[in-house]
């Protein structure tokens, strides 16, 4: 196993008098400190590379917002934006890599918590997602920390070969980027309640997933709007109305969080390949909103 790591500091003191961009050096601050984050950096994209993939490293002095590692597009194609918020101190750790299968983990290390960042390609496109699990320590054990408690049990039951087992296709699942698909051969579906055409939204923007037949039950009703994009309860939602009456005009949808879902049909999403379900299969969304250093996001259906 090969295992790298590579300490990348940048110690952004909050200072507000000190401010330190990628691309513009600050001379004031002395040029050991300047050659140090420049070869860390250099560094950074040197490890990027090895797995194919482009990095910039940066400090984000406009919105803080805006901190945080994300998928990035210019003339060159994609890129890993990492944005640092100036007022913060945090250290970047790549502790694990595999060229072969184009993934690094990475950690981010500040004072008092750990993040852990699976980045690598998935089918069409390069990705990064928030990992969970405080003993997660290489690529594999991080993206078997993203397989739901269900799938791991199911991948233990019914997929012998280890090789396979977090292949997006085998004997226990369908993967197609979040979204693990289960068989339920057993299950009995009302036809009266099956949808055409439906999206599968894991909320806070993120472009869904269409799914030829779905039916879905249970769960807890929720109002989203562009304000409220995890959802708020329905009480919560008539205290916000009365509250303020122009949030009637908000564009408000009633959906359900965390339903039980299953699907049939066609699957598919411009950044993966389309699947076909012949038969009906449960839906299950990866663990990535269990990470620490994941975004707020919800399952909304």
């Amino acid at each position: 196993m090969v295992k790298i790591c590579l300490h990348l500091l940048f110690k952004m003191a909050a200072d507000s008098t000190t401010h330190y961009e990628h691309e513009s050096r600050d001379f004031t601050r002395g040029a050991p400190t300047i050659e140090r984050e420049i070869m860390n950096t250099q560094l950074l994209e040197t490890m990027f590379g090895r797995v194919g993939a482009r990095v910039r490293v940066h400090t984000n002095i406009n919105s803080r917002n805006r901190a945080g590692i994300d998928i990035r597009t210019d003339k060159l194609g994609e890129y890993f934006d990492i944005a640092i918020d100036p007022r913060d101190s945090v250290e970047y750790e790549v502790i694990d890599m595999r060229p072969d299968g184009r993934h690094l983990l990475l950690l981010a290390r500040r004072d008092r918590s750990k993040q852990k960042f699976l980045c690598g390609h998935d089918e069409r496109h390069w990705f990064v997602c928030a990992v969970p699990g405080a003993s997660v320590s290489n690529v594999v054990n991080a993206m078997e920390s993203l397989q739901p408690v269900e799938i791991r049990r199911a991948v233990q039951r019914r997929v012998k070969r280890i090789k396979n087992r977090l292949r997006r296709k085998n004997e226990a699942f369908i993967r197609q980027g979040e979204w693990f698909f289960v068989p339920a051969p057993s299950v009995v579906i009302n036809p009266k309640l099956v949808l055409n055409n439906e999206p599968l939204s894991r909320g806070a923007g993120s472009k869904p997933h269409m799914c030829q037949f779905l039916v879905r039950g249970g769960g807890e009703t929720v109002m989203v709007c562009v304000r409220y994009p995890q959802g708020i309860s329905e009480r919560r939602y008539r205290d916000v109305i009365l509250s303020n009456p122009r949030a009637k005009s908000w564009d408000w949808r009633r959906m359900m969080r965390d339903p039980t879902v299953y699907v049939r049909g066609r699957i598919w999403h411009p950044d993966h390949k389309t699947v076909v379900l012949n038969d009906w299969h449960r839906v299950l969304m990866n663990t990535e909103r269990e990470a620490p250093g994941a975004r707020a996001v919800a399952f909304l259906d």
